[in-house]
């Protein structure tokens, strides 16, 4: 039995129920460990007495979850002289940027002062 999409819409519209498309590149969702993501994502949200709620399908990959961005890498480089594998890594090690920076000035034998 096949139903009608304008019966059905009007019908749920009846119910109270209200759905909308949503244009979107990707879907990113994030998780403690690893990132969920969704490209090419075709969207509906739903709202359903005051409550929405989004329905999602495309193409699921995950990754693994950064902890610290490129800019935090890139402003330790900047502080320190050092290279990005050097400072990703004192980043992975101490959890913290300024005790990353830190780290690394302590490790060329610079005052901390210059870090300001």
């Amino acid at each position: 039995m096949k139903i009608n999409p304008k019966q059905l819409e009007k019908a749920m519209r009846y119910m109270g129920i209200k759905t909308e498309n949503i244009e979107a590149e990707e879907v990113i969702i994030k998780a403690a460990d690893k990132e969920i993501v969704i490209t090419n994502p075709q969207i509906a949200k739903v709202n359903m007495g005051g409550q929405a709620t989004f329905q999602i399908s495309g193409e699921i990959s995950e990754r693994e979850k950064e902890r610290f961005s490129k800019e935090d890498i890139r402003m330790i480089m900047e502080k320190t002289g050092c290279s990005e594998e050097e400072a990703s890594q004192a980043l992975e090690d101490t959890g913290d940027i300024a005790e990353a920076i830190l780290r690394l000035k302590g490790r060329k034998g610079s005052n901390i002062e210059k870090l300001v």
